[in-house]
């Protein structure tokens, strides 16, 4: 199970944020060559990412970096430069279309790399066709572009999200779907972390596996937002138990807490439960 509760952006141009990475307690680091970079830097950025991944080991973390779009100068040459190096995925920005991920995996393929792709949800078009972007097989994640769709939608960044609530939800259940790992936007207002927690508890209650963040006092509460919380691990197990118990007299009625227990709330139980075990083991 790939544990993807928060997921930072590291500007590849700054090599001092990219060393602290090696420390932080996030699940993933993603190196940005696109927007985090101006264009008088790109290919110094460029080349400090292959540095740092060749020479540095982040553990436990997934190290993914955001190329540029390969329809701009830099795309070709970002993807040659990683393509072959100890990362996780390539985040391939601006996808809209299937071809955008074609384009992506026939230059993949001929750099003779295998590396899985994380694509960017950030326009329109990309919501419309949703469902055929994530049904790609070497697609392995989704990431959400709020920034840039609000934009696109000339619409506003509000905390309750009720107006981009249908882009979210049609791209989790695309997700979900065909078996995709999704992670919500950027909160822009990184010093505000109470509000913060309470996007990122809206974030968990649609689906999503974990947050895209843009600096490291976001990190702890990501990673409690997207964590079992106690009273969900207690819950689980008596699930577990009471469903055994039944079993085991023979009855296929169950009920915790007065709620009707059935086979699919066991194997939520038992994810819940092995999601947990596996962020202990990381500890």
């Amino acid at each position: 199970m790939t544990i993807l509760r928060s997921a930072l952006y590291m500007p590849g141009i700054n090599q001092k944020a990219m060393d602290k990475a090696l420390n932080l307690d996030c699940d993933a680091v993603i190196l940005d060559l696109e927007d985090a970079v101006e264009v008088s830097k790109k290919e110094d950025a460029r080349q400090l990412v292959k540095c740092q991944i060749e020479n540095n080991d982040y553990g436990p973390r997934e190290v993914v970096v955001r190329v540029n779009d390969l329809g701009t100068k830099w795309g070709e040459q970002d993807v040659a430069a990683v393509a072959n190096l100890p990362i996780q995925a390539i985040l391939v920005p601006k996808v809209s279309e299937i071809r955008d991920i074609s384009r992506m995996v026939d230059l993949l393929n001929r750099l003779g790399s295998e590396l899985p792709i994380w694509i960017m949800v950030e326009t329109p078009l990309a919501i419309i066709n949703i469902n055929e972007l994530a049904s790609q097989p070497r697609v392995t994640a989704l990431v959400m572009g709020t920034s840039d769709l609000v934009v696109d939608l000339c619409a506003e960044h509000l905390e309750e999200r009720q107006n981009i609530s249908y882009a979210l939800q049609r791209s989790i259940i695309a997700a979900r779907a065909f078996g995709k790992k999704i992670l919500d936007g950027v909160h822009l207002d990184f010093r505000d972390l109470d509000s913060f927690r309470n996007v990122c508890r809206l974030g968990k209650s649609m689906g999503f596996d974990g947050k895209t963040l843009i600096h490291p006092d976001q990190i702890p509460v990501a990673n409690d937002a997207f964590s079992p919380s106690e009273a969900e691990l207690d819950k689980a197990k008596r699930v577990i138990d009471a469903w055994r118990s039944a079993q085991t007299r023979g009855s296929g009625v169950v009920e915790v807490d007065g709620t009707l227990v059935e086979s699919l709330h066991v194997e939520e139980a038992k994810r819940l439960i092995s999601f947990f075990s596996e962020i202990s083991e990381r500890a």
